[in-house]
């Protein structure tokens, strides 16, 4: 048997190292961390707006200890990624109808968000036993390049708009999510089926958005388990493996101490009337400024949504 995780304790977030949170020593990083990309030209400010917000840079740096150079190298990396892929042009094209298929293949938006605001996903991975044979039928590259998109729409969409949302830990803006991972009558085959599924996300997740995994939840974690943790733990960095918490059957006593009842699915504990299938059912603070959820890609920007996303500047990859 494989080694298990064994965190099981969560709490909320400590915000030291966000904006409106950091030390002086921490304040003087970043303007050196600005400095630096300036010079390296990965960061500009053209009439006042910055090429990338704070809560971005400050997610390179807590992700590398604070430590500029290698926190530069993992932004330019990132830059260099998104720019080889052309990520922002694929969710600018992509068809509502591509889109909403995809989505169904990772972790999918409750419409609610936790105590601190951030946006709660569910991942049940024996929703995707029907689906497998249609997710390994699309080619590799498209799969891949889909992935990234979805990756950007959360970075583009759902987290500037919990950001905009009334949340306990304003005005610090909201830069990460919180997943629950249901493993509940997932078999150990269909799991190894989807491995390389699951590997491709993770892994892309933990090179190009450091810091964006709040916290991760698994529940209904079968018997083989350890045996699932060996293989999938060298997919996350050290920093990330801390935050993955394996809950159990019963997950509703600890999850309830991030997530308000009402917010929280019922078969995890919560009241909310919502399971992964569902569309996303939002709250009466995301209906006033959605109305409904939107079909397809989009951007969130400036308390307005934008639909689709706008194609990026051709001078950087990645401007907000």
């Amino acid at each position: 048997m494989g080694e298990k995780p064994a965190n099981s304790d969560l709490k909320l977030s400590n915000l030291a190292g966000h904006v409106g949170h950091l030390s002086p020593e921490q304040e003087t990083t970043l303007q050196s961390f600005k400095e630096s990309l300036g010079q390296a030209k990965l960061y500009h400010v053209v009439d006042e707006a910055p090429s990338h917000d704070e809560a971005t840079l400050l997610r390179f740096l807590r992700a590398r200890s604070w430590n500029i150079a290698a926190a530069q190298r993992q932004f330019a990396g990132h830059e260099a990624w998104l720019k080889e892929h052309d990520v922002l042009r694929v969710l600018h094209e992509i068809s509502p109808e591509d889109f909403l298929q995809t989505q169904k293949y990772y972790p999918r938006w409750t419409g609610r968000r936790d105590k601190l605001g951030i946006p709660i996903f569910v991942y049940r991975l024996a929703s995707l036993e029907p689906l497998s044979k249609e997710i390994f039928s699309t080619p590799a590259e498209t799969r891949y390049i889909r992935i990234a998109a979805l990756s950007e729409h959360v970075r583009h969409f759902f987290l500037p708009l919990c950001t905009y949302l009334p949340h306990s830990s304003e005005p610090t803006p909201i830069s990460s999510s919180i997943s629950i991972i249901d493993l509940g009558n997932a078999s150990f085959s269909l799991l190894w089926k989807l491995r390389s599924h699951m590997q491709e996300a993770s892994t892309l997740t933990t090179a190009n958005y450091p810091e964006t995994i709040h916290t991760i939840a698994v529940v209904n974690s079968p018997s083989f388990f350890p045996t699932i943790w060996n293989w999938i733990k060298g997919w996350f960095d050290e920093g990330t493996r801390q935050k993955i918490h394996v809950l159990g059957s019963d997950p509703g006593e600890k999850l309830l101490e991030l997530i308000d009842a009402e917010n929280l699915p019922v078969q995890y504990g919560g009241s909310l009337e919502w399971k992964f299938e569902d569309e996303p059912n939002l709250d009466e603070d995301t209906k006033r400024v959605l109305g409904e959820m939107p079909k397809g890609s989009a951007l969130f920007k400036d308390g307005k949504l934008i639909q689709p996303p706008p194609l990026p500047p051709s001078n950087s990859a990645s401007d907000n």
